[in-house]
């Protein structure tokens, strides 16, 4: 879907830099079946696809996982629709977040709804 041009993907500096970080650990490599090389092609064809999308401002999240404040500040300043995640819990449950331009979702929850909307 987002090589169709269906889905766009927003994708920031540091949230590609954790994308990098937390594929190549050699536990998350092994996990995946996936060398280095495999990971890194994946990774090109994310960068090529994705929106870029620049953080302006200095907003704080306020999620317990700091590390989860990137994904929110992204979704919002790139104004998505859907923030998707398959860890939903470390940004609904006890967060201060307060949002109301985009959902969370899981990879499948996002799925079930395209389908729904678009017959596919």
């Amino acid at each position: 879907m987002i090589r169709d041009g269906q889905v766009k993907l927003a994708l920031s500096v540091p949230v590609f830099e954790e994308y990098r970080a937390v594929l190549n650990r050699p536990q998350n490599l092994e996990l995946l079946g996936r060398t280095r090389a495999e990971v890194d092609t994946v990774l090109r064809f994310i960068a090529f696809v994705a929106t870029p999308v620049v953080v302006h401002f200095l907003w704080r999240p306020n999620l317990d996982d700091e590390e989860d404040n990137m994904f929110v500040k992204l979704a919002v300043a790139s104004g998505s629709d859907f923030l998707i995640t398959q860890n939903t819990k470390d940004f609904l449950q006890g967060a201060e977040l307060k949002h109301d331009s985009f959902e969370i979702v899981t990879p499948f929850q996002f799925l079930t709804e395209w389908r729904k909307n678009h017959g596919e």
